[in-house]
């Protein structure tokens, strides 16, 4: 599968809700992922908590958009804007960009970039 196809998969499954699933379908087992390139985590386990975490700190999921998309090699990144209310009523229009850096099939790294 080309670059093209397993951004536009990872994509797919995120806006299909299926956050978890893409995750554990699309990310090496020693993926490294950061916010803003610090923090780094290290691992699958270690980042699937992560994502846990964050899915459990959301009340509801109003929607989710893709912005522009990069790609050059093994490099993607991805403009998103989130629409989320978290517990306790908080209700957010989140921007970030993602670059991933993929290697056989898999991202190896992931940065999330927001403000």
């Amino acid at each position: 599968m080309s670059a093209n196809n397993q951004a536009q998969a990872v994509i797919d499954g995120i806006l299909a809700g299926k956050i978890l699933e893409t995750f554990d379908a699309y990310y090496a087992d020693d993926v490294v992922m950061s916010e803003n390139r610090t923090e780094e985590r290290v691992g699958k386990a270690k980042n699937r908590e992560y994502e846990l975490q964050f899915l459990d700190s959301v009340q509801e999921f109003h929607g989710a958009t893709v912005g522009r998309t990069l790609i050059d090699g093994d490099h993607v990144a991805v403009e998103w804007t989130f629409d989320v209310t978290f517990k306790g009523d908080k209700h957010v229009v989140m921007n970030q960009v993602t670059m991933q850096t993929w290697k056989d099939g898999k991202v190896i790294r992931e940065d999330f970039y927001h403000g």
